[in-house]
């Protein structure tokens, strides 16, 4: 690659892609080559989906510890801890129609709806909120005093602070979700042309998975770094705050990374056009071949062809 950047690019081509294309010397039509173009424009906008699904990972792992130790109880009802998990659901079960109802709605009335770019910064703002109020709630939680609360068979003493006033956080994960994964679906389905659309979600697909890896790391970086403190077996005693802190921080940079790129994927609406020239010069390229093979005419413009 940089042998091509530094000693092949001349003249009119722009990309180092463009030395594939075989009106240029390469393999392969220039269809494919921009399709790979375009395709890759969108490996940023993947790439910024890992911090945000390291977010996302919180409500099984980190959330769920911090709801594992503080009061369960509902008068003389035990929840279960995965009630917590139903907080965040909704903003998904009630923004989705909302959503949909909204976009219609503008376009009836023939204005252009909020950009996805513009709804995925908002969203990776709401999970960079909800992981600095994780932080802020987790000291107030470790401020009221210990209980004992049995959780499968099991005595533990976690703090007599209600479970319901964790929801804010989970809620704001829950805004984040139902804006951030139907915005990056929709870029990547009208960025792409038809027939390597389901590549472009395999990457997203991966993307999500590599969030998860992600988080995995940082966890254990963490938990390397701070000597076993941040996850002691007593989270009263640890330092889950500044685990929450560090996210969101870290979200907020991305989510500022991902607003000073998010102008590559304001119009949608114009993208694929110079594909469709490729593929009629494709087809006269192969009529010509076709002509070539027959020992006929060997001279042909465009305009008689069309």
């Amino acid at each position: 690659m940089c042998c091509l950047r530094h000693r092949h690019l001349s003249g009119d081509v722009v990309s180092w892609l463009d030395r594939a294309k075989e009106n240029n010397g390469g393999r392969y039509s220039e269809t494919h080559v921009e399709n790979v173009k375009v395709l890759t424009k969108l490996f940023p906008l993947y790439g910024l989906q890992l911090l945000y699904r390291v977010c996302i990972t919180q409500i099984p792992s980190g959330y769920y510890i911090q709801t594992m130790n503080s009061n369960l109880h509902l008068g003389d009802l035990l929840l279960p801890i995965g009630a917590m998990n139903v907080i965040s659901i909704l903003p998904l079960l009630l923004l989705a129609p909302l959503m949909e109802f909204v976009t219609t709605f503008f376009l009836s009335i023939e204005k252009t709806p909020l950009a996805p770019a513009r709804v995925i910064t908002l969203g990776h703002t709401c999970a960079a909120v909800s992981l600095l109020v994780a932080g802020f709630l987790e000291l107030h939680r470790k401020a009221y005093p210990l209980v004992e609360q049995t959780l499968s068979g099991k005595v533990l003493h976690v703090s007599s602070m209600p479970c319901f006033q964790l929801a804010p956080q989970y809620i704001l994960l829950g805004v984040a979700e139902a804006l951030v994964t139907p915005a990056c679906s929709l870029i990547s389905f009208q960025l792409i042309p038809s027939h390597i659309r389901g590549i472009s979600l395999h990457f997203l697909t991966l993307s999500y998975g590599g969030g998860c890896l992600l988080g995995a790391f940082i966890i254990q970086l963490v938990y390397f770094c701070s000597g076993g403190h941040f996850y002691p077996n007593s989270l009263h005693d640890g330092n889950l705050e500044r685990f929450f802190f560090l996210l969101a921080l870290l979200m907020t940079i991305n989510t500022l990374l991902f607003w000073r790129l998010s102008y590559r994927y304001m119009d949608l609406s114009v993208q694929g056009k110079p594909l469709n020239s490729s593929s009629l010069s494709e087809k006269l390229l192969h009529y010509k071949a076709t002509l070539r093979f027959y020992d006929t005419i060997e001279h042909l413009s465009t305009d008689s062809v069309l």
